[in-house]
């Protein structure tokens, strides 16, 4: 495995050196965070005041507008890191586009590596950046919350936080890989980048909530990894907040709030659990890389 460490080092040097590319990796991040500052936020927690004020009774309103508040952001937490999960592995494999593009992809094939290896690399090092990164974003958002007088997150949810992260960026590592092997430049590449790091927040129900959808839409969501991956951080990132912001009320009421926010996702009257989403996402990652070693293998009988 010689071979293939020596590439995860090479790519993950390239990364780290081109700032650009660090850059626009995390830029889906920043406009997440712009949008919801400048005008999702505020919309979400009045939303929520306004449910709490409801169910009347006697209720601190500045108290439930500070637990509203801090519900969205580590709401918005959660969609952060699953869209860094998708852009950056993304971004990692454009390595192997400008490989290709630069004749060193060839090289390496006829060198005495078996492509396998050579795949391994790729995507070994979109998972490790990739990991590295959305760690280093949740240690950043803790120490944020810190300094802010916000509770943290616990060691718990933090280690959960760790496993999911693992898994969401092996997914898109594997998927990034599979899509390389169709592109052959760097121009059709960014240009692909531009477009998953758009979508990536409506796709995972970040810029507006799963209720706000059409059902039509909110149903076609239910079936795409992203939007399951983001609502196995949400249950994570948001459990103590929804817990305090509808103490009190009756159990119906934050389950069914939790639901209109994709924290909790139904496939008609099924909830799907955590458990069960953590197999789809392995048995996709699975079936990803089992397609792209058959690619990879229809390409090599094609190049001779």
């Amino acid at each position: 495995m010689r071979e293939v460490q020596s590439l995860v080092k090479r790519i993950t040097l390239v990364y780290v050196r081109d700032r650009a590319a660090v850059f626009f990796s995390i830029l889906s991040m920043l406009i997440i965070l712009m949008l919801v500052w400048l005008f999702l936020g505020n919309m979400n927690s009045e939303n929520i005041v306004d449910v709490l004020s409801t169910y009347g009774g006697v209720r601190d309103a500045v108290q439930d507008k500070k637990n509203a508040d801090y519900f969205v952001v580590v709401w918005t937490l959660a969609g952060v890191l699953l869209s860094n999960c998708v852009t950056i592995s993304m971004t990692v494999m454009g390595n192997m586009i400008y490989d290709e593009e630069k004749n060193k992809l060839a090289c390496f094939y006829v060198a005495p590596v078996g492509r396998i290896k050579i795949a391994l690399g790729y995507v070994l090092s979109a998972w490790l950046i990739g990991t590295v990164m959305c760690a280093l974003t949740l240690v950043a958002a803790q120490g944020w919350l810190l300094l802010s007088g916000r509770e943290t997150l616990t060691a718990v949810a933090m280690t959960q936080l760790l496993g999911m992260i693992l898994l969401n960026t092996l997914v898109y590592a594997s998927l990034s890989y599979l899509v390389a092997l169709f592109i052959h430049s760097q121009s059709a590449w960014s240009g692909l980048l531009t477009i998953v790091g758009t979508l990536v927040g409506f796709l995972g129900a970040v810029y507006l909530p799963v209720y706000m959808l059409p059902d039509k839409v909110a149903s076609f969501l239910k079936g795409l990894p992203i939007l399951h991956g983001v609502s196995m951080m949400r249950r994570v990132c948001a459990a103590a907040a929804v817990e305090n912001t509808f103490a009190g009320l009756p159990a119906e009421v934050s389950e069914q709030f939790c639901e209109n926010m994709g924290i909790v996702i139904h496939m008609g009257e099924t909830e799907i659990s955590v458990e069960l989403q953590c197999i789809g996402l392995v048995a996709l990652s699975v079936i990803v890389l089992v397609a792209a070693a058959a690619v990879s293998n229809r390409r090599k009988l094609r190049d001779r």
